[in-house]
């Protein structure tokens, strides 16, 4: 069968359709999107403003009419961050359903961290053992770790990229204490939780994904892209460590030249290297290995898995 999802994050709003059934890895068949930019389309009152809702709604209509031309049977549509901190969210949702058809379903924080470790652990399967999954969006910070496909704890920080570049690094560069004020920030924030991480064990694989930790790895000289998602890559806290004064003394432009980071990011990524540095240096990890699966296929999963449980009761003889 042939599934959409259509995810509504605070940078990107992106539709993925994969072929798939249950017991089977899904093979992606079409990619689209566009870079929305929600967050920054907020109004100084916390509402998503009427260009933005315009917007929106546009990008949900053309996904319903690719999504139907390439053949999905159905179209599993969620929104992360930006919606869910929007104070008119709910409407916003309200005229996207209306207009178009799609069904938004706004995500918590701890869902998101669930889903994306869903997908983590079924790329790297049982033998990575106890797992830390770290994913760094434009408007949060997930955190799960557990040795099962339910993670025994799942966070949510609001350490997103986006939202701390536009909170605390106004000016191109950044000013030595723009970036020390965001640094200590940053740690405070990881380390009220990183006890709650910690208590249940050392982690014997961490991994980090979605595009920030892709684009710092590829900076730090990972494989690029183009040589497909079984490569293994990974970003080490050194690398971080001597990779964080170079971006800060870059402006955005500067940054969008160096390998694997893009024009529409290059803002973000000082703010993302902060955050991954402090996540890996408090949570004691020296190597995160990057993995392409995240939030859009950890939802694909768990449909899937729904798809796939049995809707009469246990049979007994022949």
């Amino acid at each position: 069968m042939r599934l959409g999802v259509l995810d509504v994050g605070s940078n990107t709003v992106h539709l993925l359709l994969v072929d798939a059934h249950p017991g089977a890895r899904p093979l992606p068949a079409h990619k689209h999107k566009t870079q929305l930019r929600l967050s920054e389309l907020m109004e100084a009152d916390g509402r998503i403003g009427q260009a933005g809702a315009d917007r929106l709604v546009s990008f949900c209509a053309e996904a319903v009419a690719l999504a139907e031309d390439k053949g999905a049977e159905s179209l599993l549509a969620f929104a992360t961050s930006a919606l869910r901190d929007a104070v008119n969210g709910e409407q916003v949702i309200a005229r996207v359903e209306a207009e178009t058809g799609v069904g938004l379903q706004v995500l918590s924080g701890e869902e998101e961290a669930r889903l994306t470790f869903l997908a983590v652990r079924r790329w790297f399967g049982w033998q990575a053992r106890r797992l830390l999954v770290l994913d760094i969006g434009g408007g949060s910070l997930e955190l799960a770790t557990g040795i099962d496909e339910d993670p025994d704890v799942a966070l949510s920080l609001p350490l997103g990229a986006g939202r701390l570049t536009r909170g605390q690094l106004p000016d191109d560069p950044p000013t030595a204490e723009q970036v020390r004020m965001l640094r200590r920030h940053v740690r405070a924030t990881i380390a009220q939780a990183a006890g709650r991480v910690l208590r249940h064990g050392v982690p014997d694989l961490a991994v980090g994904t979605s595009k920030t930790f892709r684009s710092l790895a590829r900076v730090a000289g990972a494989a690029p892209s183009s040589q497909g998602p079984y490569v293994p890559r990974s970003l080490a806290l050194d690398d971080l460590r001597a990779m964080v004064p170079r971006l800060a003394s870059t402006t955005a432009a500067e940054r969008a030249s160096l390998p694997g980071v893009s024009a529409g990011r290059s803002a973000q990524l000082l703010a993302g290297a902060l955050v991954a540095e402090g996540a890996l240096d408090l949570l004691e990890v020296d190597v995160a290995q990057v993995c392409p699966w995240a939030l859009r296929e950890g939802i694909i999963l768990r449909r899937l898995d729904t798809l796939a449980e049995p809707t009469d009761g246990p049979r007994v003889g022949p």
